[in-house]
């Protein structure tokens, strides 16, 4: 239950990875998300965070929502929440 990546490039791709274990195990993948939320730190840290995202889900582009928020558990500097529909 450590935080692991210093920055929020890091840690974006590292909930993202976290993110596409929990869809495997529901029978989906990063196809299947409809709707993201993302919790930024700190807004600043958007376009280092997109860089990420974008990756991550390549051409599919769910909807998505991102806010900054004051403070995240355990201090990280981005969290993400998904909707994911199951076929």
């Amino acid at each position: 239950m450590q935080i692991e990546g210093a920055t929020v490039s890091e840690q974006t791709a590292l909930v993202l990875f976290n993110l596409e274990t929990v869809l495997k195990a529901a029978g989906c993948d990063r196809s299947s998300v409809l709707k993201t939320s993302v919790f930024l730190k700190n807004l600043a840290d958007f376009e280092n965070m997109n860089k990420a995202y974008e990756t991550f889900f390549g051409e599919h582009k769910p909807s998505r929502t991102t806010v900054e928020v004051s403070r995240l558990p355990k201090d990280a500097l981005v969290e993400i929440e998904c909707i994911a529909e199951t076929r």
